[in-house]
């Protein structure tokens, strides 16, 4: 399981928490949502140490908008963490699973191609033109493509500040929702989010871990989290890999049903 979760989180730019909570959730029934979001989260961290790895040395880290981001996820991750024990087990399986179906159909139903590297290229005259929130960005990776791309800095510290909250509450890496707000909504060309994102998802989930450990979830679980985290070290790195021979529109569509998938399975497992 925790070889899947890393191979096929890093190569959607998720942390795999979309799909590890709900497979926790069925197999634990009786154990509280703190405790299964701190044993997500701390995976997820290890997911995305090792998948932001693994696509810096493929260039494709926008590591200025991501450190941004990042900090931006910092209070809403430490508010989520602590409000999750006063979430009843039901309510927080139903929330999750919600969520699941939306963001997949959104992925399905919105899904569009990313124009080319050439085609997406800014002129000099637009760009000086560009609205004070705007900022242009220009990366180049390991392949030697070049991507232009611009979008709205605050917008996506704000975005930013709410899926850190729902991220660390549910105690999933956010990818899923953060990959489409960076790909649909700030125009970042799709294997530039997926890398950016697991940038700010090492960040927000180391955030949110810490968090968790100082309420004391980890009074046990300890065994499991470092076994899936080993596994999801050795399957980023696949992912990773994976990713320079998926196009953006399989990741996208991949994404949307996976998480269709196991946002129904979870709230039938309620009903």
């Amino acid at each position: 399981m925790g070889l899947l979760v890393g191979a096929f989180g890093t190569l959607i730019g998720a942390g795999g928490g979309f799909i590890l909570v709900p497979i926790l959730l069925l197999l634990y029934p009786n154990e509280t949502p703190d405790h299964v979001a701190s044993i997500s989260l701390a995976v997820v961290f290890f997911n995305a140490l090792s998948g932001s790895l693994a696509y810096a040395r493929l260039k494709r880290i926008d590591y200025k908008s991501g450190i941004i981001f990042s900090l931006a996820t910092v209070p809403g991750a430490i508010l989520g963490a602590l409000t999750t024990p006063y979430l009843p087990r039901r309510i927080f399986d139903l929330v999750f699973g919600i969520l699941m179906i939306v963001a997949g159909t959104y992925l399905w139903v919105s899904h569009k191609e990313q124009p080319g590297a050439e085609s997406s290229r800014l002129d000099d005259h637009h760009s000086e033109n560009a609205g004070a929130r705007l900022v242009d960005r220009k990366l180049t990776d390991a392949e030697g493509i070049t991507h232009y791309y611009r979008f709205d800095l605050w917008t996506g510290v704000l975005l930013s500040i709410f899926i850190g909250f729902i991220s660390s509450l549910l105690g999933v890496g956010g990818g899923f929702i953060h990959v489409p707000v960076l790909h649909r909504l700030l125009n970042f060309p799709v294997h530039v989010a997926t890398a950016t994102s697991r940038f700010v998802l090492a960040i927000m989930a180391l955030t949110g871990t810490l968090v968790h450990i100082t309420q004391g979830a980890f009074v046990h679980g300890m065994r499991r989290t470092a076994v899936l985290a080993v596994a999801v070290l050795i399957g980023a790195q696949a992912g990773a890999r994976m990713s320079n021979r998926a196009g953006g529109k399989l990741i996208m569509r991949g994404l949307a049903i996976a998480l269709v998938f196991v946002g129904l399975r979870l709230i039938l497992a309620e009903l």
